[in-house]
């Protein structure tokens, strides 16, 4: 039965996730359940996307929305986050994190069959597509890293502004709110402190990142405070940096505006790299960590260049 998804403009307001087209799990080593969801067309090229830490992959459909037509969509959330059900706080590590990715890699292959497939990976889950293609060699045929907050290299300037950032991150993570009476009220409060996300992003965001508990009738963190904590917390080793540019996957870093007054590490780090290992590397202007939610048209066609190169691009594009 084909996905029904009405065209929608990227600037409209959109509350929803249509249903996905087929929706599976994969078991983890360690018992963790990943639920995967197949969207768009299954005939276009394969696409691989994750999120941040602490959030969901369904918070970024005005991104990944509208690539249902010509790309066939491999949608899930790291374990512990969004769809998942919760596990535990012993397994929620970057390690896991690395093995997690390829289960769900075979288990995708095992379900829908094999074929070429390029990875589209935010934050967390970029930082963790880069490890997991050092580990395991070339499963991906490209990556597309946004932003991903690669600990820098011991004597690199941008270091020290990381390691205050990801400490304020970790700290401000273990004080969240756990639980609210209606996704709104968390949706109102993305709104207030990501100002240049595109409409409707917040509630969708909001709705991704939360489940209900039916005994309380309240809405509690998919993703426990803790495990949101202790993954900033941990992500601070410096080996990556150094390496990255000899990536068995071909890979492109697409960041935040390192311009920007308010501009965080990660866009600083992308644009670091870039210059040190020759990456290719784009920034998309007026765009901060969240650069898929504020602008993901431009987002998305600076990944598709790099895809095309590749042979992943769908056709006309």
């Amino acid at each position: 039965m084909s996905e029904q998804h009405p065209h929608h403009p990227i600037n409209s307001a959109i509350h929803h996730v249509p249903q996905s087209r087929h929706t599976f799990e994969a078991r983890m080593k360690d018992g963790a359940i990943i639920r995967i969801r197949q969207h768009g067309n299954p005939a276009g090229p394969r696409l691989f996307l994750s999120h941040g830490n602490g959030l969901a992959i369904d918070g970024y459909f005005p991104f990944w929305g509208p690539l249902r037509d010509k790309y066939e969509v491999i949608a899930f959330d790291f374990r512990n986050h969004g769809h998942n059900p919760l596990h535990t706080a012993e397994g929620h590590t970057w390690p896991n994190f690395i093995d997690d990715l390829d289960a769900v890699f075979d288990a995708v292959n095992r379900e829908l069959g094999v074929k070429r497939a390029a990875g589209l990976f935010h934050s967390m889950s970029g930082v963790a597509a880069a490890m997991h293609a050092f580990k395991f060699g070339r499963r991906f045929d490209a990556l597309v890293l946004y932003d991903p907050p690669i600990y820098p290299r011991e004597g690199h300037p941008v270091r020290y502004l990381q390691q205050n950032d990801k400490d304020s991150l970790s700290s401000r993570a273990a004080r969240r709110p756990e639980r609210y009476k209606d996704p709104l009220d968390l949706a109102k409060q993305f709104a207030r402190r990501f100002k240049r996300w595109v409409p409707g992003a917040d509630e969708l965001m909001a709705r991704a990142t939360l489940r209900h508990d039916r005994a309380s009738g309240d809405w509690i963190l998919a993703c426990p405070r803790e495990f949101e904590a202790q993954i900033f917390a941990f992500n601070a080793d410096p080996g990556l940096w150094q390496k990255i540019a000899r990536c068995p996957v071909p890979l492109k870093l697409v960041c935040g505006d390192p311009a920007l007054e308010d501009v965080m590490p990660p866009a600083l780090i992308g644009k670091a790299i870039a210059e040190e290992s020759g990456l290719p590397y784009e920034a998309i202007p007026d765009t901060t960590h969240f650069l898929q939610i504020e602008r993901p048209a431009e987002s998305f066609r600076a990944a598709e260049t790099f895809l095309a190169e590749h042979g992943l691009a769908a056709d006309g594009a």
